[in-house]
C-alpha cells in the first residue's frame, strides 16, 4: 500500500497495493483512527466565517446543509448546520457530540470524513466533503431497479465501508439508500453518521430506518455489528428487485415489524441462485446463523459466491469502471439535488448560547 503522503494513509486517497495483506491495512487504519478518537479538539468558535454559503442542499432536524465555497481556495463542502436550541430541546447533546467524534475520526475511500467543524453564538457547524453525484437513492428511483452486476458494484463498496467501521468497534446502524452518495466518478460514499457508535460489546438503543431495522433491534434485545449486516441483505434486495423485502407491510408498522421478527419476506424469481442463497443468509432473524455473525466473520460475506466476480482492491483504488457516471459539469455543479429554498436562521445572538453544553464540540 502506498499513499499520496508517504509514510501516512491519514488522508482517504490511499493508493492500495494487493500484494499488502488487507487485515494489515485495517490494523493501520485502526490506529490512526484510534490516535484521533482520542484527540478530538474543541472547534474554533469562528462560525461561518471564511467560507462563503452558496446553496441549500437538504433540510433536518436539527438545521441544514449548505453548499459552502472557502474564499481562499477552490474547495467546495456540504456544511452540516445546526442550531443549538434545537439540539437542547430535542435532548440530543450527546448524540451530536458523538457524530462529530466518529466524523473526525474515520478517514477510508467510501466513507464521508469530517474536513472541519465550527461554531458561534447560535450554531454548530460540521463541514463535510461535497459530493456532487447526488443520492444513490434518487438514481435508483429514477432506473427503478439495478442488474446484478450494478447492485454488486455499489453493494462491494458499502460492504468495504461497513467492513472498515467494524473494524474500529463502530456499528453504523443506518443502511438505506438516502445515506449513500455518489461523486462524480459513480463511485459511492456513505454519509450520515448521526446514529454510528463505538461500541466494544452490546448495546440496546433503538434507532435507524423501520423497513432497515434488525429483528434484535425491534425486540430490545442486545446487539452488536451483525444488525449492519441484516441492513446490508436488506439493501442488495432493494437495488435488485426495487423496494425492500418489507416494503409491502409498510403501511401498518406493527404488522411490518411482525414480518422482520418472523423473517418472512418474498424472494424474487428473477434473483440468481447466488444472490438469493446471500440475501437468505444475511437475513437470518438466528444471529447464530447471520453471515458477518458467524466464525468467519465479515468473510462469509467477502468471499460469499455473489461477490466472486469482485476485484476489492480495483474498487478501493476507483479502478473498477463505474456502471453510472453522473453530470456534473463543474465543482459546484447542484443538478443532482432537489432545489431547497434558502431559509433565515434569525437574529444572532450577542452572547454565547449553551456555551458550557458545547464547549467540546
Amino acid at each position: 500500500m502506498s499513499t499520496k503522503k508517504v509514510g501516512s494513509i491519514s488522508t482517504p486517497m490511499v493508493i492500495f497495493n494487493p500484494s499488502v495483506d488487507y487485515d494489515v491495512v485495517l490494523t493501520l487504519f485502526l490506529e490512526e483512527f484510534n490516535g484521533r478518537w482520542n484527540d478530538v479538539p474543541p472547534s474554533a468558535e469562528t462560525g461561518m466565517e471564511g467560507y462563503d454559503e452558496l446553496a441549500v442542499l437538504g433540510s433536518g432536524s436539527f438545521g441544514q446543509v449548505a453548499l459552502a465555497k472557502c474564499k481562499h481556495s477552490d474547495q467546495y463542502y456540504a456544511v452540516k448546520i445546526m442550531l443549538k436550541e434545537k439540539i437542547v430541546k430535542m435532548k440530543q447533546i450527546a448524540h451530536v457530540h458523538n457524530e462529530r467524534r466518529v466524523l473526525a475520526s474515520i478517514k477510508f475511500p467510501t466513507l464521508i470524513w469530517l474536513e472541519f467543524s465550527r461554531k458561534d453564538n447560535d450554531q454548530l457547524y460540521l463541514g463535510l466533503p461535497f459530493v456532487s453525484g447526488g443520492e444513490l437513492f434518487t438514481y435508483h428511483r429514477k432506473v427503478r431497479k439495478f442488474n446484478e452486476k450494478q447492485a454488486r458494484f455499489y453493494a462491494a463498496q458499502v460492504f468495504l465501508g461497513l467492513e472498515y467501521l467494524h473494524f474500529l468497534h463502530l456499528i453504523y446502524r443506518d443502511l438505506k439508500p438516502e445515506n449513500i452518495m455518489l461523486d462524480k466518478n459513480g463511485y459511492i460514499k456513505i454519509a450520515d453518521f448521526g446514529f454510528a457508535k463505538k461500541v466494544e460489546t452490546r448495546t440496546m438503543t433503538l434507532c435507524g430506518t423501520p423497513e432497515y431495522l434488525a429483528p434484535e433491534v425491534i425486540q430490545s434485545r442486545p446487539y452488536s455489528c451483525c444488525v449492519d449486516w441484516w441492513s446490508f441483505g436488506v439493501f442488495i434486495y432493494e437495488m435488485v428487485n426495487g423496494s425492500s423485502p418489507f416494503a409491502p407491510y409498510n403501511r401498518d408498522m406493527m404488522v411490518m415489524y411482525g414480518k422482520i421478527c418472523e423473517g418472512e419476506y418474498k424472494m424474487p424469481q428473477q434473483f440468481s441462485a447466488s444472490l438469493k442463497d446471500l440475501v437468505d443468509n444475511l437475513l437470518q432473524v438466528d444471529l447464530s446463523k447471520r453471515y458477518g455473525n458467524l466464525i468467519n466473520g465479515n468473510k462469509d460475506v467477502k468471499n460469499h459466491e455473489w461477490f466472486k466476480p469482485i476485484d476489492w482492491y480495483a474498487i478501493l483504488n476507483q479502478e473498477t469502471p463505474a456502471p453510472y457516471v453522473p453530470q456534473v459539469s463543474q465543482p459546484d455543479d447542484l443538478s443532482n439535488f432537489e432545489r431547497f429554498p434558502d431559509s433565515k436562521r434569525g437574529v444572532k445572538s450577542k452572547m454565547c448560547r449553551f456555551c458550557e453544553v458545547f464547549a467540546e464540540f
